[in-house]
């Protein structure tokens, strides 16, 4: 079998040039490849850490749909922060919605949100 250097989600998303700016805000994410403008689609890759993901406005024509479109989402994203509770409160100031609190769990100090576009997020980091 051929080696894997890395996997990345692919998020579909209503507005897609709104989604950039608000994992931008949210998660700190840079962009590292765009095509689009905030006026058309985009398909943007998009970099939190070490960690990377994509995000494209979706396309039911070839079978990619939001949560939106769906009623929900079928994966969640875990992230893990130095500073989880700060990273939580970001994420809910640019717009987040609190699913789960921040609190010490499973041996973990972690929290969920819910982007605008409904993707599900877990930040959090493991307990010492």
């Amino acid at each position: 079998m051929s080696h894997c250097s890395s996997t990345a989600p692919f998020l579909s998303v209503r507005n897609g040039a709104k989604a950039v700016a608000f994992y931008k805000a949210a998660f700190g994410a840079t962009e590292l490849f765009r095509i689009g403008s905030d006026d058309e689609s985009v398909v943007a890759q998009l970099a939190v850490g070490d960690g990377q993901f994509w995000v494209s406005d979706e396309s039911p024509e070839h079978k990619n749909f939001s949560p939106e479109t769906l009623g929900g989402g079928t994966v969640r994203m875990v992230m893990v922060f130095d500073d989880p509770d700060a990273a939580f409160d970001q994420a809910v100031s640019a717009g987040a919605t609190v699913v789960t609190p921040m609190a010490n769990d499973y041996g973990w100090r972690l929290g969920r949100v819910a982007d605008p576009y409904g993707h599900h997020w877990e930040i959090g980091k493991p307990l010492q």
